[in-house]
């Protein structure tokens, strides 16, 4: 019996579209670093962003009020995403120093602080909206640059501060005045303070000694209109 030879196959003739490979864009790079003094405290964000051929394209950074350290990172981590898709960029790498973060967003550790679960949720959702995505982590030598523009934004806020506070010291009319802006123990005052995802953060500054401890009487307040 003879044997039967199949015609030879067309190239691409059958072959499934989704198969074929796509070609992955460049990726751009980001270093992120978030930073707060107090812990929380005075807190921002800095973000250097270079693209493919690793020149710097932007330099970001912002002060974000009184945060943790944590909350801060993952602020830098969404500023840096969100100029990607301002920008119609497809394809990123990040690099931070923060091991929290990092293992997170990796699906390494789990998110359990109400704090960040809303910051991770959306910084997962936006990183998923791209076609690559990649996050490492580095040693703080190697993002120096961030960490100097969250210093930056920082230090710009509480320089503006220090200036106020130094005219108000000006105008004091005696030394004797001024000794006596720390409450003694005993007094009660009174203070604003705002909750929010499990903190609550005062809205004016306290001048008390570390580890102190005072007791707080809550009052909720109508919102305002």
């Amino acid at each position: 019996m003879a044997k039967r030879v199949l015609p030879p196959r067309v190239a691409g003739l059958f072959a499934d579209g989704a198969s074929e490979a796509k070609p992955v864009a460049a990726a751009y790079r980001a270093n992120i670093d978030g930073g707060s003094r107090g812990n929380p405290g005075p807190a921002a964000y800095g973000v250097v962003i270079r693209d493919a051929k690793g020149d710097i394209v932007a330099r970001l950074k912002k002060y974000i009020g009184r945060m943790t350290n944590n909350v801060a990172e993952y602020y830098g981590l969404i500023a840096a995403l969100d100029y990607m898709q301002s920008q119609g960029i497809r394809a990123l790498r990040i690099e931070s120093d923060s091991e929290l973060l990092v293992k997170q967003m990796r699906g390494q550790y789990k998110v359990r602080s109400p704090e960040l679960q809303p910051l991770f949720e959306r910084a997962r959702k936006m990183s998923q909206s791209l076609e690559s995505f990649r996050i490492d982590h580095v040693y703080r030598e190697q993002n120096r640059e961030a960490d100097a523009l969250a210093n930056e934004a920082m230090d710009e806020v509480e320089g503006g501060s220090a200036k106020s506070a130094k005219a108000a010291a000006a105008a004091a009319p005696t030394p004797a005045a001024k000794s006596e802006t720390r409450a003694p123990v005993g007094e009660v005052r009174k203070i604003r303070a705002r909750f929010r995802s499990g903190v609550l953060y005062l809205l004016e500054d306290v001048d008390l000694p570390d580890g102190v401890e005072v007791d707080v009487l809550l009052r909720l307040l109508p919102p305002k209109s």
